[in-house]
């Protein structure tokens, strides 16, 4: 028997989620953590890579057809995890908690099978989403950058 590939996407998408935000279980304590808050630790790249690894969740999910107001729900639960997540050491300990990830799938298995075709978002405002989660990402690299280069500056002064 096939599996259907809607079923497939999902699976997948619930992997890449708990890998990134609830791989490794912590001894003694009910808390788990995944490797986008390890990843993240990675001054400029951590932070690009871990958005970009999101944002191709988004992605799936819009392919999957969720509506526009759930991939923006989407969207902000990454842009607020990336945006906290890039100020030093505050921004580390928000990511071990917020679990953008984990929200997201949340969000795409609460909403699978309900939306209709007229509410599906539409292939602009993808695009839009997409460019701006990039945008998002050069940014915190920018400001990665730019934070190394003046802590740089006031070690060598």
């Amino acid at each position: 028997m096939t599996k259907h590939p809607k079923f497939t996407s999902i699976q997948r998408l619930r992997k890449l989620s708990r890998l990134l935000d609830n791989a490794i279980a912590i001894p003694g304590t009910k808390f788990r953590i995944g490797l986008d808050p390890i990843i993240g630790l990675i001054p400029g790249a951590g932070d690009f890579i871990g958005t970009a690894l999101s944002a191709y969740i988004v992605i799936e999910a819009a392919r999957l057809g969720l509506p526009k107001q759930t991939l923006g729900k989407m969207v902000y639960n990454i842009v607020l995890e990336s945006v906290v997540g890039a100020v030093p050491i505050v921004g580390d300990w928000f990511d071990f908690a917020w679990k953008a990830n984990v929200k997201n799938i949340e969000l795409l298995e609460s909403h699978l099978g309900v939306a209709q075709e007229s509410q599906k978002a539409s292939r602009w405002f993808i695009l839009l989403l997409v460019v701006g989660l990039f945008m998002l990402c050069i940014g915190l690299v920018s400001l990665s950058v730019l934070l190394i280069r003046l802590l740089l500056n006031a070690v060598s002064s």
